[in-house]
């Protein structure tokens, strides 16, 4: 794809009024298999623990099988790992990702791109 910066797609999965699946769940993902636990993971991605839990526990009620793991314990024993169906999702939905950017190279794509500000005008008074 030509560099569009301006214009930006970001795939959602909804399941009813929670998002199943985006940009930052999936990158939420990828650090918990880094990281191998939901604190590590979201330290890591500058996120308050809370945050980073309620986000894997809407993911978790949302798909049919949960998509994270956690074993809890202390000294060594507490973690978070990707299911099956963790791992499952988060590669469909890179490969997702990439489809739209792929599909996103079009001469519309170009033509909105050209018409988008850089950034905001300054509001009009009234």
């Amino acid at each position: 794809m030509t560099d569009l910066a301006p214009l930006s797609l970001k795939p959602r999965l909804l399941c009813g009024d929670e998002i199943a699946m985006g940009p930052g769940k999936a990158d939420l993902l990828e650090a918990i298999r880094a990281h191998g636990s939901i604190s590590a993971a979201a330290r890591a991605m500058d996120m308050s623990y809370r945050r980073a839990w309620l986000l894997v526990d809407a993911m978790n009620r949302c798909w049919a099988k949960p998509l994270v793991a956690t074993s809890p314990g202390r000294a060594g024993g507490a973690g978070a790992v990707l299911t099956e169906a963790g791992e499952a999702v988060l590669t469909h939905y890179r490969a997702f990702q990439q489809h739209i950017r792929q599909a996103a190279d079009t001469a519309d794509f170009a033509a909105l791109s050209a018409l988008l500000r850089q950034e905001p005008a300054e509001p009009r008074g009234h």
